[in-house]
């Protein structure tokens, strides 16, 4: 009991069921570290969330936990020679560049005889043992879930924190100030009245949700002015809280559709990443390669006007803004913007995949690059690209009353309901009397929502051959 390890942390910034470091904590004395690796690239508003995370894990490992940049692999292995560390413990990561690190790592040590264990804590089934009949991967997610993962083992049970911590600690050469998360200016200053960021606020999240969302989920989470989504999605990213802890703690409340649909939501995440571990091009490449050929058409004000929420077009212009002042999209309205972007404005996916990525403090890479394609219809199990979101319907159905577009797009305030997500139809005494001015005070809609619509789907034709 007097080794000396080392346990790497990663996407795991948490305490309680961290596989990993449970076990390095029963193995000897554990040194904590966290490698900002240069090899990875982490968006804006994921920085800012990771400063905070950090910062909080540090509080829970008494001021032990060590942080340095540069590239795992060397660091690593300098740090096992330098202070004759003999085992090194880390959970999995299922993304490609990780894998590849991981094989090269394990290698690198085994031949200084270092040795390693790893553990998986951030999903719910490991993507390699689950596969059809035949051995190859599911591509639709019912199957997948239904078939694939409710009829395997079930999930790893949880664990607790480790008790009579034993950690070291080596000279400081960085601080989390160091690592330049934060911008030099404040932009990000405007996420600090959304958010609660660590462990602890993880857990409260899910109890609240559970006492005041979870009743009704099925439905009601598709109404972004209601209560009924979790918002967990970046404590799960940053592995505050584990989907193991959420998947036990809801599957104790009586079983019913909102129990049955909230547990095939964290389905959803596991495809995502199964999708991602078993295609590792995902992320660039059209699952669908027919999608290859799709004319897309770049133009840069329209996607401008889209980043700024300026589309003309309420409900996506209040999703858009929504993400540039809270750093998150309600899920239903993730769709309606995504689907405006590249249906409507006949932009490639990418575009919205990377500036979801620099945005989104919940920015996960199966995540992203999954949503974005099953958008866009090129991705498994996508929806059909005919399948186009019209905005004005999608607005009318699921914020009724206007309470979502009128908090993001406060321009629009006083319009009537019958004229809030189609101000152009207004009348000139409505709109004077709304204090709406279109082109100065709300832009005029930046394209035709009917010849987009029809532009789209002749390009979809395209690529049918048809």
């Amino acid at each position: 009991m007097n080794d000396k390890v080392l346990f790497w942390f990663r996407n795991d910034l948490r305490m309680a069921d961290n596989p990993g470091f449970y076990e390095a904590c029963l193995s000897g004395e554990v040194l904590p570290v966290y490698i900002l690796d240069h090899n990875i690239d982490i968006g804006s508003a994921s920085k800012w969330w990771l400063y905070y995370s950090l910062n909080k894990l540090n509080d829970s490992l008494q001021n032990h936990l060590h942080v340095v940049s540069g590239d795992s692999e060397s660091i690593i292995l300098d740090m096992c020679k330098t202070y004759r560390i003999e085992r090194v413990y880390w959970n999995k990561s299922y993304e490609p560049f990780r894998i590849n690190q991981d094989d090269k790592i394990q290698k690198e040590l085994a031949e200084h005889d270092i040795s390693t264990s790893t553990y998986n804590g951030s999903l719910l089934w490991e993507p390699q043992k689950i596969t059809k009949s035949d051995g190859t991967p599911y591509k639709v997610f019912t199957p997948f879930y239904r078939k694939g993962c409710l009829q395997s083992e079930v999930p790893r049970y949880t664990v607790s924190a480790p008790k009579n911590l034993k950690l070291f600690k080596i000279p400081k050469q960085y601080g989390i100030k160091d690592l330049g998360l934060l911008p030099s200016n404040n932009w990000y200053k405007k996420f600090d009245n959304h958010w609660e960021i660590g462990e602890v606020a993880a857990q409260e999240k899910l109890h609240n949700f559970i006492n005041s969302g979870l009743n009704g989920y099925k439905e009601q989470r598709n109404y972004p002015f209601k209560k009924n989504v979790s918002r967990l999605s970046p404590h799960l990213h940053f592995g505050e809280i584990s989907p193991n802890q959420i998947w036990y703690t809801i599957i104790e409340k009586i079983g019913n559709k909102d129990v049955d649909h909230f547990l095939s939501e964290l389905g959803w995440r596991e495809f995502s990443n199964y999708l991602l571990f078993h295609f590792p091009n995902l992320n660039e490449i059209n699952f669908q390669r027919k999608f290859d050929d799709f004319p897309w058409k770049f133009n840069n004000e329209l996607f401008s006007a889209w980043t700024k929420g300026e589309t003309g077009y309420p409900i996506v212009d209040a999703g858009m803004r929504e993400l540039w002042q809270t750093g998150y999209i309600h899920n239903r309205v993730r769709m309606i913007v995504a689907s405006f972007l590249v249906k409507n404005l006949l932009i490639h996916w990418h575009y919205g995949r990377d500036w979801f990525w620099d945005c989104l403090v919940d920015a996960d890479l199966a995540n992203n690059s999954a949503s974005w394609q099953w958008v866009a219809g090129s991705g498994a199990d996508a929806t059909p690209y005919f399948r186009i979101f019209n905005p004005v319907i999608q607005g009318e159905k699921f914020d009724i009353n206007g309470e979502y577009t009128r908090r993001f797009v406060p321009q629009l305030s006083l319009l009537p309901n019958n004229y809030l997500f189609k101000p152009w139809e207004a009348s000139k005494e409505i709109l004077n009397r709304s204090s709406v001015e279109l082109g100065k005070t709300y832009p005029f809609p930046i394209v035709d929502l009917r010849e987009t619509r029809e532009i789209a789907l002749n390009s979809y034709n395209v690529i049918r051959g048809v």
